[in-house]
């Protein structure tokens, strides 16, 4: 009879050799520094914002305008400039992207022209093409998530959208929807 004593180590040695160690783990994780290539270029956008988010609004208006993205980093990094026009005027965005390769996650790290700094950065990841991001903010006073999701339709085309939620996620509320057409390719920037 084996002791009890031996059998936990004889246990212990076959699940060391069925489950792969954190390492080779961590390495085996899919490498998405690649993720955001399809968005490389300059787009057509039309933006369809809510005009009240979190009130029970209805009332949407649209904007058009261009945006324009970059490979920085040879992908690891990209730059997004946003222009539009709507009913409320003129909107000028800039999103700077970094993907993180030890967490295998990208930040957004979003600004407009009117403030100046960056926001809370969203961070997230792609799956199946698709890519979801979020963070958590303060707006009109109250402790909100806001979910950020992006992704190629088409060869030439593209969508994404923000929703937010004030119960942590259980229901969303979007409020921005953005579709792509791209209109140009871009050269890498550089300093």
């Amino acid at each position: 009879m084996i002791s009890s004593l031996r059998m936990a180590g004889v246990l212990a040695a076959a699940l060391a050799l069925s489950v792969p160690s954190t390492a080779s783990a961590i390495a085996a994780e899919r490498d998405g520094s690649h993720d955001f290539d399809f968005d490389f270029g300059v787009w057509k956008i039309h933006m369809q914002r809510l005009e009240h988010p979190l009130t029970g609004s209805k009332t949407w208006f649209t904007m058009d305008g261009i945006t324009t993205n970059r490979k920085v980093w040879d992908g690891r990094a990209n730059l997004a400039e946003v222009e539009g026009d709507g009913p409320h005027g003129h909107l000028e965005i800039l999103a700077l992207r970094l993907y993180d390769p030890n967490a295998h996650e990208w930040s957004i790290n979003f600004a407009n022209s009117k403030v100046g700094t960056f926001g809370v950065p969203s961070v997230g990841k792609f799956e199946n093409g698709r890519g979801v991001f979020m963070d958590q903010e303060t707006y009109n006073g109250r402790t909100i998530l806001i979910r950020f999701i992006i992704g190629p339709t088409g060869p030439n085309s593209a969508h994404s959208e923000q929703a937010f939620s004030t119960d942590q996620g259980k229901t969303w509320e979007t409020n921005w929807i953005n579709d792509y057409v791209r209109i140009a390719d871009v050269k890498e920037a550089r300093p």
